[in-house]
């Protein structure tokens, strides 16, 4: 006899398994500092610790798509755990740089498991305007596991707790998403109505697509190089750095709760455009101010960076349909993966700055902020280039509307 479907438990299994992502990110942004002290790391070497979380995220993304359809979300969410229990552990007992790296990849490998395997899932779960919303209520848990995991790391590191001992807190909502699956029956894939992946690469070989590629490179960069490098960017600015992360994680958990009417109101790419505006002015904000001033920055910057990701991959889905889920799939796992070649660099515009500033005599917190302050500054470039991105996507799609419109008359 075959078991019942349990829904509610699978949807909050998928939810947890999120908050884990969540908690993989913004915990390991705050013990990025100690971890280079413990290990004498260099801020580039950092980089490319942090490029591992995003390069396994695409690869196993990438890969648990394909596969779907043949092996389930059951199979992809056993290795999403066996990834994340092996990665946690092996970060803890890590003995240097060579094996910080792999355990970070593992990590990442487990993130891009859940993603692979939980949106479709849930899509599988359920139909029409509640599909909908039972996905936008599952991305909340992504920046929202952010918040919690900032606020987690900033209590454990006030009081003097180990960074082993915050990596080991990553375990918990691994375990009880282990223990939501567990003995539980998944639904079945839906490969009816799919087109082929032939028809989806083809459609992805479209000069829109191709566009739409190259946006979502830069908005991944511009949501997620700030926040990996909070500890360090602006450790000395007199604000927080982790109370900052909470703040725009927290933040952007809500509006992405309420996007639907924002995206009626304004159109994707009158959201991507505004995006990129509000995204430019709060990383300049960051760069200049010190203080409680940073906090408004972080609102301005959050609002700038809220949407990206979800409508990026809407976009894809209503402007490119023939590439299908797979469609959806590469855009995200591109938009890791560019964030994972960048973790190096801003890792060695850090380094660099440094370097500069201590031949000009500053030191300590000094030193410290205007290593900080000037790497923000190249960021901007990132949302700077967007601005311009989204003006032509624009002009294009209105001007392919009005072709269309010209046809059907």
């Amino acid at each position: 006899m075959n078991k019942t479907l349990n829904k509610n438990a699978l949807f909050w299994g998928s939810c947890f398994a999120l908050i884990t992502t969540g908690f993989t990110f913004s915990i390991r942004a705050g013990i990025l500092p100690q971890l280079g002290a413990e290990f004498g790391l260099s801020a580039e070497q950092l980089g490319f610790i942090n490029s591992m979380w995003f390069l396994g995220f695409p690869l196993s993304m990438v890969i648990g798509g394909l596969v779907y359809h043949i092996v389930g979300p059951k199979t992809i969410m056993t290795v999403a755990f066996i990834a994340h229990t092996l990665g946690i552990i092996l970060t803890i007992y890590a003995g240097g740089y060579t094996a910080l790296l792999i355990s970070t990849l593992l990590i990442g490998i487990g993130n891009g498991c859940t993603e692979a395997a939980c949106n479709p899932m849930i899509a599988d779960m359920y139909s029409g305007v509640k599909m909908n919303k039972m996905l936008n209520r599952f991305h909340m848990w992504f920046p929202g596991g952010i918040f919690l995991g900032a606020l987690i790391s900033k209590f454990m590191t006030d009081f003097n707790f180990s960074w082993e001992a915050q990596m080991w807190f990553i375990m918990i909502p691994a375990i009880i998403y282990a223990f939501l699956f567990f003995g539980k029956a998944f639904p079945k894939p839906k490969v009816e109505g799919a087109t082929s992946i032939a028809s989806n690469f083809k459609a992805m070989l479209s000069p829109l697509y191709i566009f739409l590629i190259v946006c979502m490179a830069l908005t991944a960069i511009t949501e997620f190089g700030p926040g990996q490098w909070i500890e360090i960017i602006l450790g000395s600015s007199g604000a927080d750095p982790m109370l900052i992360l909470a703040l725009t994680a927290g933040l952007v958990a809500v509006l992405r709760f309420f996007a639907g009417p924002v995206v009626a109101k304004l159109g994707q790419t009158g959201v991507l455009l505004g995006g990129a505006i509000f995204a430019a002015i709060g990383i300049y904000m960051f760069s200049v101010i010190t203080g409680p001033m940073a906090y408004v920055a972080a609102i301005v910057y959050a609002i700038g960076y809220a949407y990206f990701w979800p409508v990026m991959v809407g976009a894809v889905a209503q402007r490119v349909p023939l590439s299908s889920a797979l469609g959806m799939s590469i855009i995200g796992a591109v938009g890791m993966f560019s964030t994972a070649i960048f973790q190096p660099i801003i890792g060695s515009w850090i380094d660099g700055s440094i370097t500069d500033y201590k031949s000009q005599g500053l030191t300590e917190t000094e030193l410290e902020l205007a290593a900080g302050q000037e790497t923000l500054e190249k960021m901007i470039s990132f949302p700077a280039i967007l601005i311009v991105l989204f003006i032509i996507l624009f002009i294009w799609q209105k001007n392919s509307k009005r072709t269309k419109e010209m046809v059907a008359e």
